[in-house]
């Protein structure tokens, strides 16, 4: 009698344990806004018990809690919302905190993410499979590929390629351009402008000098940070905006901040955003 009931309990208690490994979180912290959106994509906003200071959208999101004042966080801070997932971009969180949630029982998944068209949708199925929704995470990233394939036919249809300089600011403080490899020079590629700083990688203390040797066709800013430089006329007065194409034409170009940086689900819609944009005083 126990030995048939032995070969009976241990089958079973393995399908429970394949069963618990791709069981969907219950509450669950996002620690970047693309990883939020994308979370909220799968129809799992409302398992979303706390962001961080980067995750606006959707709209219901900037209600939740935020688990602190900048992009540093701490365990005790992630624990004291009782998540049973942290999702977190790669190499954001320091070792610690990640071994204290862990020792915690609290499971964490870093994910990387590529700034391009193929890089969204992988992005797309790693959040997928980090939820156990491996199946409709292949349904998302099939649906989001056709919507970006569409937007990069419409931006191929176009003949002219302006040169963009992309100014990220919170007050005249604060700013620094977009070099290659990075997000926005990827983006600024994926709607069909090239990237006018060349000369590095990555982001770099902003100066006039600089500005003026570029020489953009368009000055491409954050909405907020266009804000706090007192709107389109405070960057037309910024020192050697005058000497550019840019600001001899008045092409100035705010756009929304979570959506140009999501390169995830709502990457067609930045891109033809931001298309849209490069495209209008080409006409």
């Amino acid at each position: 009698m126990s030995i048939t009931f032995r070969k009976i309990y241990i089958p079973v208690i393995t399908l429970l344990l394949a069963g618990a490994a791709h069981t969907q979180p219950r509450r669950v912290i996002t620690l970047g806004g693309a990883l939020t959106e994308t979370v909220a994509a799968f129809g799992l906003a409302d398992r979303i018990v706390a962001v961080d200071v980067t995750s606006e959208y959707p709209e219901a999101i900037r209600k939740l809690p935020k688990v602190s004042r900048n992009r540093s966080v701490s365990a005790e801070g992630l624990m004291a919302f009782r998540p049973d997932l942290v999702l977190a971009p790669y190499g954001d969180v320091p070792y610690g905190v990640v071994q204290a949630l862990k020792g915690a029982g609290i499971r964490f998944v870093a994910i990387r993410q590529d700034f391009s068209a193929k890089g969204a949708l992988a992005f797309i199925r790693d959040v997928g499979k980090a939820l156990g929704m491996k199946d409709r995470a292949a349904q998302l990233a099939d649906e989001t590929g056709i919507r970006i394939e569409q937007a990069l036919q419409t931006v191929e249809a176009a003949d002219k390629s302006p040169t963009v300089l992309f100014i990220y600011a919170r007050g005249t403080g604060t700013m620094t351009v977009a070099g290659g490899g990075s997000n926005m020079d990827a983006l600024i590629h994926l709607a069909g402008g090239r990237n006018a700083i060349r000369e590095f990688n990555q982001f770099k203390t902003y100066n006039t000098e600089a500005l003026v040797n570029a020489n953009p066709d368009v000055i491409l800013m954050f909405d907020f940070g266009m804000e706090s430089l007192g709107g389109r006329k405070g960057v037309l007065g910024m020192p050697g905006v005058a000497f550019t194409n840019a600001g001899k034409h008045q092409r100035i170009v705010a756009l929304d901040g979570p959506l140009m940086i999501n390169f995830a689900t709502r990457l067609d819609r930045a891109i033809l955003s931001l298309h849209r944009e490069l495209v209008k005083g080409e006409e």
